[in-house]
């Protein structure tokens, strides 16, 4: 390929250059977004989860053109850059920044015109190091977002060397505000076809001249270390919303809250429809029914999706406090709109949320019934879109030259729905081939494992660090074989996912082994949150658990932990296992897309019939199911330890282990036919393509009749809402 063809990958505006996308195209995209004509959307997520290193087009590209380098400096800087750079963008902690990473993949997919915007950690989210006898330890994450590929610093405009800041206000308890600086950064999201992107705006508050308590708070994702902190993270998403659309000229009409952290920017919208109406002297001439009649032309503008049930993703914070970083305007606003019917001296973000949008949704029918139990007073606007995940990411490199193999799967990257037309009984020869990349991906994860357990084991004579593998002291000889049922489990550790749950009778789990002489892999991963204590120690008890498994079962029972979990290892754990194991309280796992991430690439499922398992399980053709299963109105959402139902749901699962093991060992067509289900009936549903189908109901945005019958296409395959539990 020559320079003139690769520079056409070479696109600038007042704002900086970029690599990637033509000119042609980026002007497009653009323009529409800075057009008031167009309904365009602004996607507000605290974390964002699209590391380059698990979907990455331009590398695709220059491998598949054999561009190794080129003689133009400026390009050929863009092609080392691409080819041999650190590819991680550790701004994410775990499904819900991954999965608006895989929406903003679909949204570039299919065309629709939408900017994202979120926070730029220095520190990422954090560094994960495990020790056998301490369990985790979390120490920062240092990166480089300058050379990180699809990442690009925004400039001032006519002054090509000095980054973009934007100013942001912050009251503190003050009339007049202090104003902040934050650095903008845009990363592209690229399409599979390299035909369109979604812009990601980052916003970097961590520049020299920033005042300490934003330094601190601006830092890493999630930082818990007091209250205000995360407060301070929520505003400075949220108030930096209208600053930088205004900055960059663009015109958002829909602004879509994945999760609430973001919500504080409705105060702003608020404020900004009273000034219209009394100018600057508003805080002194409003009446709470100017308040709530300006809420209500902001709400209109705000499309709100909630994540999870459990109590400690729900954002409070005390009156006291929001005083003392907010002015009086904003406090009789938040009195409003913000108030909490069950704790006075609060004020409930997520009720705050729920009060300010035009729609709500859930992500999985289940969880609908659940937010509804949860509000009852929202009940009638909550709505589910079930989650999904963006198939090209998610489906390995096997898998995806085994189905570009396939004559009945003609498409299949461009349409998940074309596997709908799959009949299992008749796909053989697709069988075999799937089987063989399922072999070859075992193959990669198992050799990755063994290659951790070796360089674990050099460590720990190297470092202070003692292996949080027991099979690191066990000759190598010991250590994993391809072939061998291998069940996954990697997610967040928090109590209520009950990550130890199948190790509760360790006995019974041991002799279901040494009855036939089945040998398992057990392969975990997953961090718990730093503050997380309790989650922390059932991490603890997956490390203390291996030694007495292997032991009891006579080394037929092999249990890995893998320290580090981020996407890359995601992807070789959802297409390398042969299971993948869920294990929730009921009704507590809002939606699980680690599970359809292993349903993209065939593999079954063994899961608690809760978040979208219940939508995925199809009657056991994808799959098992075991536990409890009662109503959503008698569920207990606590998760107090005494709640959890260990010993039920335990014993639910022995009970099924063997007949598993007995189909994977014995009857390895059924198992296969399992797979082929899994692509037939979850592939088409629980992808992020059907999912941005179904939001663009909520947007009410104007589409060309040839990408609206594309979009109306994939919203037909499945529609959340159609029918309850």
């Amino acid at each position: 390929m020559s320079s003139s063809s690769l520079a056409s990958l070479v696109s600038s505006n007042r704002f900086g250059t970029y690599f990637g996308v033509s000119q042609e195209l980026f002007d497009t995209v653009w323009s529409n977004l800075a057009n008031p004509e167009i309904n365009s959307i602004a996607y507000i997520s605290m974390e964002i989860g699209a590391d380059p290193d698990v979907f990455h087009p331009i590398k695709d590209f220059l491998e598949t053109e054999n561009i190794l380098q080129d003689p133009n400096p400026q390009l050929n800087a863009y092609v080392q850059k691409y080819r041999f750079n650190e590819r991680k963008i550790p701004n994410y902690s775990g499904g819900l920044g991954v999965l608006a990473g895989d929406t903003l993949k679909s949204f570039a997919d299919l065309h629709l015109p939408v900017l994202a915007i979120s926070l730029l950690y220095r520190e990422g989210y954090f560094s994960q190091i495990v020790d056998s006898k301490v369990g985790q330890i979390d120490h920062a994450t240092y990166w480089k977002p300058g050379a990180t590929p699809t990442l690009f610093p925004l400039h001032t405009p006519g002054a090509p060397g000095k980054p973009l800041t934007i100013d942001i206000p912050f009251y503190n308890g003050l009339q007049h505000p202090i104003v902040v600086q934050a650095q903008v950064w845009m990363k592209i999201e690229l399409s599979d076809a390299r035909d369109y992107f979604v812009p990601e705006f980052l916003l970097d508050y961590s520049l020299p001249e920033a005042p300490n308590w934003v330094k601190e708070s601006a830092q890493q994702l999630y930082n818990a270390k007091s209250t205000i902190i995360k407060a301070n993270q929520r505003r400075m998403l949220g108030s930096a919303i209208l600053p930088l659309v205004d900055a960059l000229g663009l015109t958002p009409h829909t602004l879509h809250l994945n999760e609430q952290h973001g919500v504080t920017v409705t105060l702003h919208m608020i404020v900004r429809e009273l000034q219209k109406q009394y100018g600057e002297n508003f805080g002194e001439l409003m009446t709470d029914a100017d308040i709530l009649a300006a809420a209500q032309k902001v709400a209109q503008q705000i499309v709100y999706t909630i994540h999870t049930p459990v109590k400690a993703g729900h954002d409070r914070f005390s009156r006291d406090l929001y005083s003392s970083i907010s002015h009086k305007a904003f406090e009789r606003i938040l009195n409003l709109v913000a108030h909490d019917d069950d704790i006075a001296h609060e004020y409930n973000f997520t009720a705050m949320a729920m009060r300010l949008n035009r729609a709500i949704n859930s992500v999985s029918r289940l969880h609908r019934d659940v937010t509804r139990k949860q509000f009852p007073a929202f009940a009638p606007k909550i709505k589910a879109i079930t989650n999904g995940v963006h198939h090209l990411t998610w489906i390995s490199a096997q898998r995806k030259a085994c189905f570009d193999r396939s004559p009945s799967l003609t498409n299949w990257r461009q349409d998940p729905s074309c596997f709908t037309s799959l009949i299992p009984a008749q796909e053989q020869k697709l069988s075999q081939e799937l089987h063989q990349a399922w072999q070859a991906d075992n193959q990669a994860l198992v050799d990755y494992i063994n290659i951790m357990l070796r360089r674990h084991r050099e460590q720990m004579v190297e470092t202070w660090i003692d292996p949080p593998n027991f099979l690191s002291s066990l000759p190598e000889q010991q250590w994993l074989e391809p072939g061998v049922f291998t069940l996954g489990f990697a997610r967040r550790f928090s109590t209520y996912k009950r990550a130890d749950l199948i190790f509760d009778d360790m006995g019974r789990l041991a002799d279901i082994l040494l009855k036939n002489n089945w040998p398992v892999n057990f392969v975990f991963a997953g961090k718990a949150h730093p503050a997380d204590e309790p989650g922390k120690s059932v991490l603890k008890l997956i490390l203390d658990n291996q030694e007495e498994l292997y032991r009891r079962s006579q080394g037929l029972g092999k249990l890995i932990f893998i320290p580090g979990y981020d996407m890359h290892i995601a992807k070789l754990m959802v297409a390398g296992v042969h299971a993948w194991l869920n294990s929730p309280k009921r009704p507590l796992e809002a939606s699980g897309t680690s599970g359809m991430k292993a349903a993209m690439n065939g593999v079954p499922n063994i899961s608690i019939m809760d978040g979208w398992w219940v939508e995925g399980y199809h009657n056991g053709l994808t799959g098992w199911k075991f536990g409890y299963e009662g109503p959503v109105d008698e569920a207990d959402l606590s998760e107090d330890p005494e709640s959890l139902l260990y010993a039920e749901d335990s014993s639910a699962f022995y009970e099924l282990l063997p007949q598993i093991l007995d189909i994977f060992y014995n009857k390895q067509q059924d198992f296969m036919t399992r797979a082929l289900e899994n692509l037939r009936l979850n592939i088409p549903i629980f992808n992020t393509h059907r999912m941005a189908a179904e939001y663009v109901n909520q947007y009410a945005v104007s589409l060309s009749p040839e990408l609206q019958s594309s979009i109306e296409r994939f919203r037909k395959l499945y529609q959340s809402e159609e029918s309850r539990l």
